[in-house]
């Protein structure tokens, strides 16, 4: 009998104890990180290569455009477009044009690639990747023959992956879409590619972009 009152007594103590212990414990409430000055956004993703990069590094590398039609050169002009510049750079580095394809053509006007949607292979990680959003940069660079700039909706700030290249010139697409670049080598095969068979600016058979490199520019590698 008394050792089952001592067992008793032991019970009662010890759901002393616990009951205390939960009271007094803080209750879990979630809490927001502190956010740094100038965090790049967490829906960014990964970083890339160009993320840090200033403006004089990114102005020396261009970039090279291996199409089934031929090679285009680019040179970028971060200077006027930083972002834009960044992101084409980016997206080159980590071979997000690779496979995909020139899949917009407006007979004597613009060629347009860089559609997740054309890649041959379409991972989840560049799915990601192409929801990312860019906000405008519009600038002085005029958009004429041989300008590259960056495609987006009717809606500012809409820009992701696709851009174009103009094979005219484009007088009202100045100070309203974000020109970052320039052809320096190739605009024959841009011209090529404008000029294959499309049906309502679709091309009956697309031209292929089979590799995007970053390479030193040219006038850079001269000097």
């Amino acid at each position: 009998m008394r050792k089952n009152l001592n067992l008793l007594t032991l019970f009662f103590l010890t759901s002393i104890i616990f009951v205390n212990a939960q009271e007094t414990e803080p209750a879990a409430t979630p809490t927001a990180p502190a956010k740094k000055t100038n965090q790049r956004p967490q829906e960014n993703g990964p970083a890339e290569p160009f993320d840090k990069a200033d403006v004089k590094t990114m102005a020396e590398k261009c970039v090279r455009l291996e199409t089934e039609a031929g090679n285009i050169e680019l040179e970028m002009f971060p200077e006027s477009a930083p972002e834009t510049a960044r992101n084409f750079l980016n997206l080159t580095a980590t071979g997000f044009y690779d496979t995909t394809t020139f899949s917009r053509v407006v007979p004597n006007f613009v060629i347009q690639g860089g559609s997740f949607s054309t890649r041959s292979e379409r991972t989840a990680a560049f799915l990601e990747r192409a929801k990312r959003r860019l906000k405008d940069e519009p600038n002085l660079i005029k958009h004429e023959r041989g300008i590259v700039s960056m495609a987006r909706g009717d809606e500012p700030n809409t820009a992701a992956t696709s851009f174009f290249i103009l094979v005219g010139d484009g007088p009202h697409l100045d100070n309203k879409f974000a020109a970052f670049g320039r052809v320096i080598n190739g605009l024959e095969v841009v011209d090529t590619i404008n000029k294959m068979p499309v049906n309502e600016e679709k091309p009956e058979k697309p031209v292929r972009l089979v590799k995007a490199t970053i390479i030193a520019c040219p006038a850079k590698t001269e000097q």
